[in-house]
């Protein structure tokens, strides 16, 4: 991966970054579009486009159960296949396997587990992920690791960090000697585990880093611990992980958080929120989230944000959009989602110009000041 760090901010260690792939460029901090099955939900590619994302994120667990990785293959790649022709990440399914299937199995070689889908019995080892996202074609890869829930006990954790370094080893292995099969080069990431432990969270990124990965991600956070600790986490790995590399928290989070992240010298992010709240009648505004739902917009006639210059608030207002979620309509989905990714994505533009005008504490206390204080 050719990543350049164009600027540090003065006071923290936020950056300003772009690095290169093979369906274009990426500047950071960047906001990624979650699209689980190739599909960032109720939004088209063209929408992406017009909110700005410039990379969404897909996932191998549900694309390889759901059409089938052989049938992104034979549609030549994902690009191919869902008409976004920018860059695209795919998550390992690790998480999901997590999360998705109580009867999964651990074994030292992966994952044994169950179809959400169907019950049908599958296994997931280092080496067929990467197989599986050669298939897929996409630009950022993941390795395989194991996400713990939380709270977990010291000695499973420092069990399971072993598991994840000795998997991201044989997937690196494996990226090397598997050949990409779309006619263009992919990149692969570790993701550095360790709950909420400071000596695993030290011990993971120092082992993923001397085997020299292109870039690291950040995983297992967000699952429920304290936000203080999620922020220390975060610390404590970034402050390890080498600066000419690229660095990805996953799944974080609200708009507070992207900026904590950013802060502590996070360049990559990705969550649901923005289009899973939107689905639930949640907008995000530069005065704090609202609930399209209440009463209290029936007759309000004005924007969700006043100040957002997205395709819903210059063309429709809070009472219009109110109308059409009591009514089930479904055009609120796509409004409210399209919305909240165009905060999101414009949210972390503006912390990049703050960066490059060594201005971030200042912006981001100017932003948590306001969106916090009307709240509720």
């Amino acid at each position: 991966m050719n990543f350049r760090l164009i600027k540090k901010d003065a006071k923290t260690r936020a950056r300003a970054a772009l690095f290169k792939t093979a369906h274009g460029d990426v500047v950071t901090p960047v906001f990624m579009p979650v699209g689980t099955q190739g599909s960032v939900k109720a939004i088209s590619p063209q929408d992406l486009n017009d909110i700005g994302a410039e990379i969404i994120l897909g996932n191998t667990y549900h694309l390889y159960l759901r059409p089938g990785a052989k049938v992104v293959y034979k549609a030549g790649g994902l690009q191919k296949f869902n008409s976004w022709h920018k860059p695209i990440l795919t998550d390992s399914g690790g998480f999901q396997i997590f999360s998705l299937n109580e009867l999964n199995k651990i074994t030292p070689d992966g994952f044994a587990f169950r179809s959400h889908l169907d019950g049908s019995e599958h296994f997931f080892s280092p080496e067929t992920v990467i197989d599986i996202q050669r298939d897929l074609g996409s630009d950022i890869m993941m390795v395989l690791d194991e996400c713990v829930s939380y709270p977990a006990e010291y000695s499973y954790v420092r069990e399971s960090i072993r598991l994840t370094i000795d998997w991201a080893e044989k997937s690196l292995k494996s990226f090397q000697e598997i050949p990409a099969r779309h006619g263009f080069s992919q990149t692969i990431f570790a993701i550095v585990q360790g709950s909420v432990y400071a000596e695993c969270r030290r011990d993971c990124t120092l082992a993923l880093r001397d085997l020299d990965f292109p870039g690291y991600a950040i995983g297992g956070l967000s699952v429920g611990e304290p936000k203080q600790a999620m922020y220390e986490m975060t610390d404590i790995v970034t402050e390890l992980l080498p600066e000419n590399k690229p660095r990805y928290l996953m799944g974080v989070g609200k708009p507070e958080d992207l900026l904590e992240g950013i802060q502590h010298g996070i360049d990559m992010f990705d969550c649901i929120l923005p289009t899973r709240n939107g689905r639930n009648g949640q907008a995000f505004t530069a005065d704090g989230p609202i609930n399209i739902k209440n009463n209290q917009n029936k007759e309000a006639f004005e924007p969700l944000d006043k100040e957002c210059t997205c395709m819903t608030c210059r063309h429709f207002s809070r009472a219009y959009l109110r109308h059409l979620y009591m009514a089930k309509e479904l055009l609120v989905l796509k409004l409210l989602s399209y919305h909240n990714l165009f905060f999101y994505i414009a949210l972390v533009k503006r912390a990049r110009k703050a960066i490059l005008q060594d201005r971030f504490l200042e912006f981001k206390k100017e932003f948590l000041a306001r969106y916090t204080n009307n709240q509720g």
